[in-house]
C-alpha cells in the first residue's frame, strides 16, 4: 500500500457542533475494508503549543491544574493554544510568560505532534526555552495554576510513573530527554 493512498471514501457529511474553539463533523464513509459508516471527527481551531523550559542548573518548570474535560488534576509543561495562521513561537513566548512568568532568549522547536489522530486533526508543536528571566506571570481568568520548579530528571522521572499524562508533556519531556543524553541541544 502507497503512504499517500486514502483508502477511505466521503458519502456525505453534517457539521453536528461548532464553537470558538472545535467543530465536529460526522462523516458517512466507506470504509478501507469495504463497509459502510460513520465517523466523527473533531476540528480544532488553535494549534497547540507546549514550552519546556530549562534553566543552566537543570530545571524546568512545571504547571499544575484542575482539567476539565479528564475531571483530574494534571500537571503538564507549560502550554495553550495558538492560533491558526500566527507563528506558533509567538504564542510559545505568550504561554510561557502568562503561565510562569517566564521570558527566554533562545528558542528551539523540538517536536511536532498529532495530539489524537483518531479522531482530531490537532496539531501540535513543542519548544525548549533557555536562557531564562523571571517577571510577572499573567494567567487567563480561567485558569488556577499551580507552578512547580523541579529539575529536569524529576520531571522524566514523573513521566515514567505516569504523574505526567499530557500528550505533548510527554512527548516533549522524553524528547528533551533524548536529545540531552545524546548531547543534540
Amino acid at each position: 500500500m502507497q503512504e499517500d493512498f486514502n483508502p477511505w471514501k466521503i458519502t456525505g457529511q453534517k457539521n453536528v457542533y461548532d464553537n470558538p474553539w472545535i467543530s465536529v463533523t460526522e462523516y458517512d464513509v466507506i470504509n478501507p475494508s469495504g463497509g459502510r459508516g460513520i465517523y466523527g471527527k473533531v476540528s480544532f481551531k488553535n494549534i497547540a503549543i507546549g514550552v519546556l523550559p530549562l534553566d543552566e542548573e537543570g530545571y524546568t518548570w512545571l504547571v499544575g491544574q484542575y482539567r476539565f474535560p479528564i475531571n483530574a488534576y494534571s500537571w503538564e509543561i507549560p502550554e495553550g493554544g495558538g492560533a491558526q495562521g500566527v507563528d506558533p513561537l509567538l504564542s510559545a513566548q505568550r504561554e510561557l510568560l502568562e503561565e510562569t512568568g517566564l521570558k527566554a532568549r533562545q528558542w528551539d522547536k523540538i517536536l511536532d505532534i498529532h495530539l489524537s489522530n483518531s479522531v482530531t486533526n490537532e496539531t501540535g508543536v513543542a519548544y525548549l526555552a533557555r536562557g531564562l528571566s523571571q517577571h510577572a506571570a499573567q494567567p487567563e481568568e480561567t485558569e488556577q495554576l499551580v507552578i512547580k520548579k523541579i529539575k529536569f530528571e524529576d520531571a522524566f522521572q514523573m513521566v515514567l510513573r505516569g504523574n505526567i499524562t499530557d500528550s505533548i508533556s510527554v512527548a516533549a519531556i522524553l524528547k528533551l530527554e533524548y536529545l540531552l543524553k545524546n548531547h543534540l541541544v
